[in-house]
């Protein structure tokens, strides 16, 4: 029998999309061995789309592991080689940017950081309110970089939100698997 995969999921805050992340995780589970990750927002922000506690408890049980909030958590990514694939979903403008331009501040850019050193993929599901405005040069960049995939995204609300982009979630599994083989899964806008 094939060992499991060991995935990274990193929770950025974008808290409108947490549920659902979640949700595909939930259908997952037992497929992969998951590592949780938090931004420091998610770990300790409440919203109206619940609370931090609420989302830390579901999301470590899910994956059976305590979470990882800080850089030192994630440091060890990278030299002792603990993941396959790092997952950011959803992924925030935000940290687009930082990965765009390889700040590491947080437990989610450590994490990255820590996993190209080895030459793995990092799949991104991208939730933000500017992908079609200040953040798309940075989805540019991060969609011509090595290693970066992209959950198959498109608008979530075209007149009400003209430059809102989200990830189609419940594509999360064919996307890493896609990655896992270094391919990007198309087509990677989607109505």
């Amino acid at each position: 029998m094939a060992e499991k995969k060991r995935i990274g999921i990193a929770l950025t805050g974008s808290f409108c999309t947490l549920k659902k992340v979640l949700d595909v995780l939930e259908l997952l589970r037992g497929k992969y061995e998951f590592f949780p990750i938090m931004s420091q927002a998610v770990y300790q922000s409440d919203t109206r789309f619940g609370t931090a506690a609420h989302f830390k408890e579901r999301f470590s049980a899910l994956c059976g592991k305590e979470i990882w909030h800080t850089v030192a958590q994630a440091e060890p990514i990278g030299p002792k080689k603990i993941l396959d694939a790092l997952v950011i979903a959803p992924c925030t403008a935000n940290t687009l940017a930082k990965l765009a331009l390889g700040v590491t501040d947080t437990a989610v850019t450590m994490a990255a950081k820590a996993i190209l050193r080895n030459d793995r993929p990092i799949i991104i599901g991208l939730s933000t309110n500017d992908a079609l405005g200040g953040a798309a040069r940075n989805i540019g960049a991060l969609q011509s970089a090595r290693h970066y995939y992209f959950i198959p995204y498109g608008q979530d609300d075209p007149f009400l939100k003209p430059r809102s982009c989200v990830a189609h979630f419940e594509l999360l599994e064919q996307t890493l698997e896609s990655a896992l083989k270094g391919e990007q899964l198309q087509p990677i806008l989607k109505a």
